[in-house]
């Protein structure tokens, strides 16, 4: 039997959320004792927990934990080199999603069982070391503090940003119901609910967090093909979210199958913290899978898109030859809104490029760890970054697409595209109506090129 006491030093300071542990094999090489095709070892393990160093221990889960042996020899197998040691693979061996306590105790035990045919074969095991991979101290106050000031902020904008449509006088259109719903996507991301764990022991932490972000993601992507789709359309076909269901809907399914993969896995670990979908070859090879038809259809999904936002381009473009005939103040004020306008979509791809590249990084490196040999790993200030630039960006959705209630006078609406006074100038995209359409849809309609 083997017993380790883990001291969870950042809960002195502040409660760590979510940890994973590995298992890490020494196994001698015998010429009498060599490791068997496909070797499994079976390990039965349990953990306890106690807050103070004279409590009882609390147990936590107890089961038999079956792992495969992935390990390699390097040397001749004769006698000269006997006591040299196996290059094994790590094994993942547990995932908790919260460490709440102070000390946690971890008894692993290597039963035996010749007549079973357990344990056997599996060579001579010197030493078992553990190797821990968990949110620390330092990243968690960086996390909650920019949680805890970015909550308030995009809430307070979205409110800002709702009131701003609900005051004019035709009906929300589709872009801007879809702006008001990224930003409540974004809210609900954002708020610091890992502050509760520090006094509840919430093991469901990390899958909660993975299906705000998933909520977050499927929003996101719906969002840029209807943001896209709204600036390229024409007065009868847009305004309507029937029309992008060939779109929006493999992004619904898609979603639908990030949620059953990672209840697969995360969602049997809220009982049994050392189940991992890795540890058989059919689990493996459907994890793999996962990963990789998903980054193929992200880069299928940032290339449609790029494509989508070269067609906007283009009708901008062939709606530019009418500026040079406007009143300069007119033609001043279209100019600036076609360069944030241009601005605002090469944002848009730069944050959906690094968005995929996010994704993609981030379910190798918590899936597997390793990729075709290659250790990926993901440090924090890549993490927040992303974090950053999805709040950032929805800001300037918001403030940028909240209708504007500045007009221009009789004396500068002569000679324009038929924007008139009194009207209110606003970058949302809308349909016709009593206020009458806007100056974006008038530059980027199909009608504009016809």
């Amino acid at each position: 039997m083997a017993g380790a006491i883990i001291e969870n030093m950042s809960t002195k300071k502040l409660c760590i959320v979510g940890g994973i542990l590995l298992v890490f094999q020494v196994i001698a090489f015998l010429v009498g004792g060599l490791i068997g095709e496909n070797a499994e070892v079976s390990m039965d393990v349990s953990l306890a927990y106690r807050d103070d160093m004279l409590a009882e221990w609390t147990e936590m889960a107890h089961e038999r934990v079956p792992r495969k042996l992935k390990c390699t020899f390097t040397s001749p197998k004769t006698p000269e080199h006997e006591g040299r040691y196996y290059e094994c693979d790590v094994l993942p061996f547990m995932e908790i999603g919260s460490v709440a306590h102070k000390f946690y105790l971890l008894n692993i035990r290597l039963p035996v069982n010749e007549k079973k045919k357990i344990n056997v074969g599996i060579g001579e095991i010197k030493d078992i070391r553990l190797v821990g991979i968990h949110q620390n101290g330092g990243f968690t106050k960086v996390w909650f503090a920019m949680k805890t000031f970015l909550t308030p902020s995009i809430f307070i904008v979205m409110v800002w940003y709702w009131r701003r449509i609900t005051r004019m006088s035709r009906p929300p259109v589709l872009l801007e119901k879809v702006i008001f719903a990224l930003g409540i996507s974004m809210t609900f991301i954002n708020i610091p609910v890992e502050w509760f764990s520090i006094g509840f022991d919430w093991t469901w932490m990390l899958l909660f967090g993975d299906i705000r972000q998933g909520i977050f993601y499927a929003m996101l992507l719906s969002f840029w093909i209807i943001f896209c789709g709204e600036h390229m359309m024409d007065q009868h076909e847009r305004n309507h979210i029937a029309g992008y269901w060939k779109q929006v809907g493999p992004i619904a399914v898609g979603s639908f199958c990030l949620f059953i993969f990672d209840m697969c896995e995360r969602g049997v670990q809220l009982t049994n913290p050392f189940y991992s979908i890795w540890t058989t070859d059919v689990g493996t090879e459907l994890a793999m899978a996962f990963i990789i038809v998903a980054g193929i259809c992200l880069c299928l999904y940032f290339l449609f898109l790029c494509f989508m936002v070269f067609q906007v381009f283009r009708n901008i473009s062939g709606k530019q030859s009418s500026l040079p005939a406007m009143s300069k103040v007119r033609r001043l004020h279209y100019e600036g809104l076609i360069f944030r306008f241009k601005f605002l979509m090469l944002i848009t791809l730069a944050c959906a490029a690094m968005t995929v590249i996010f994704f993609i990084v981030s379910q190798v490196t918590e899936g597997h760890w390793k990729w075709g040999g290659v250790t990926v790993q993901v440090n924090s200030a890549f993490f927040t970054g992303i974090y950053g630039m999805w709040n950032l960006y929805v800001f300037a959705l918001m403030f940028l697409y909240a209708p504007s209630h500045k007009n221009y006078g009789e004396d500068q609406s002569n000679g324009d595209l038929g924007v008139h006074s009194g009207e209110e100038l606003q970058l949302t995209t809308t349909i016709t109506h009593v206020d009458g359409p806007t100056e974006i849809y008038k530059l980027t309609r199909k009608e504009a090129q016809e």
